[in-house]
C-alpha cells in the first residue's frame, strides 16, 4: 500500500474529486473544503490550504482512504464507495503516527468513525469520546406546505449588532471546532460573502441560516441557528425552507446539511421541510 500526503491542493484535488463525487452529499465537507481549496478565491482563517493534512491511502493506484484537515477542524475521512479497508485504515494510522500528526479529532461515515476511533486510540494508547452523533439530509423538493413567515434577507452590515453572539452561540454546540469567543472579523466576513440570510418577523431578526459550500449538484446549508428566545414559533422552517428553495432555484438539485441527533426537534423540523437521511455521521474527540 502507499500512503501520499499532498502539500499542493490542486493536486490532491486532481486525484481525489472523482473519488469523494462518489457519495457527493456524504462529502459535503471534505469535498466542499478541496473545492474552496482549489480555487483559491476565499483564504479566509482555515480555507488558506496553507496548513491542511491531506493524505490517501491507495492500493494498486486505486484510492482506497482519503483524509482531510483544515485546522482548527478536526479530520474528515472517506473510504470510497463506504468500503472500509482495516489493512488501509490501520497502515494510514501508523503512517500518521510516525510523521507525528496531531489528530485532535475526526467526523466522518458512523462506521468508519467506529472503526478509525477504536484503532487510533488503541494505537496511542488514549480515550476517545463520540462529542456528537449526527445524520447527513439531502433534499430535492421543499414541501409547499411549510408556513412562510416573515422576510428573509441576505445579512447586512447593521447586522454586526448581533451577529457575532449569535456564531458564538452556535460554535458552542458546534462538535469539530473548539469556540473563537467574539469574533467581528468572522461576522463581517459572513456579511461580505453574501452567503448568509437573515429571517425578520415585522422587522425583527429571527433566525439565520448560510449556504455554505457550492459543489458540483448540489449545495451545503449550515450554520443554521435561531436565539433560544425565538424557537418554537416556526421560524427555523420558514428560514432553512426558504433558502432551500434559492439553492433549487439556482439550479441545484440537491441541499445537503447536518443535524444533531441528540436534537428531535431540528431533525423533525427538517424531514417536515423535505429533507431525507443520507448516512450517519460521528464526531470524534480525542482526549
Amino acid at each position: 500500500m502507499k500512503f501520499r500526503v499532498y502539500k499542493d491542493v490542486k493536486e490532491f484535488y486532481k486525484d481525489t474529486y472523482d473519488v469523494l463525487m462518489e457519495d457527493e452529499s456524504q462529502n459535503l465537507i471534505p469535498l466542499g473544503n478541496i473545492i474552496i481549496g482549489n480555487e483559491g478565491k476565499d483564504k479566509h482563517d482555515w480555507r488558506d490550504p496553507v496548513n491542511w493534512f491531506m493524505a490517501t491511502v491507495s492500493d494498486e493506484n486505486v484510492i482506497l482512504l482519503t483524509a482531510v484537515m483544515t485546522p482548527p477542524y478536526n479530520l474528515t475521512l472517506y473510504a470510497t464507495n463506504n468500503n472500509i479497508n482495516d489493512a488501509a485504515l490501520e497502515f494510514f494510522i501508523n503512517e500518521i503516527i510516525k510523521a507525528n500528526i496531531f489528530v485532535p479529532g475526526a467526523m466522518s461515515e458512523k462506521s468508519l468513525a467506529d472503526n478509525f476511533a477504536n484503532k487510533y486510540s488503541s494505537a496511542k494508547n488514549i480515550e476517545y469520546s463520540i462529542s456528537m452523533s449526527q445524520r447527513i439530509y439531502e433534499l430535492s423538493q421543499v414541501n409547499p406546505e411549510i408556513p412562510k413567515i416573515g422576510t428573509l434577507r441576505l445579512a447586512k452590515d447593521s447586522d454586526i449588532a448581533f451577529l457575532p453572539y449569535w456564531l458564538e452561540i452556535f460554535r458552542q454546540n458546534e462538535p469539530n471546532a473548539p469556540p473563537t469567543g467574539l469574533n467581528y472579523e468572522d461576522a463581517r466576513y459572513h456579511i461580505t460573502s453574501n452567503r448568509l440570510y437573515i429571517l425578520e418577523d415585522e422587522g425583527i431578526p429571527v433566525s439565520m441560516a448560510r449556504i455554505a459550500r457550492d459543489m458540483v449538484t448540489i449545495c451545503g446549508i449550515g450554520p443554521v441557528f435561531t436565539p433560544p428566545y425565538f424557537r418554537g414559533r416556526g421560524y427555523a422552517s420558514s428560514c432553512v425552507a426558504g433558502i432551500s428553495s434559492i439553492i433549487l432555484e439556482r439550479g441545484y438539485k440537491k441541499c445537503v446539511l447536518y443535524t444533531d441527533l441528540a436534537n428531535p426537534t431540528s431533525n423533525s423540523i427538517y424531514q417536515k421541510i423535505g429533507y431525507e437521511p443520507v448516512c450517519d455521521s460521528l464526531a470524534i474527540k480525542f482526549e
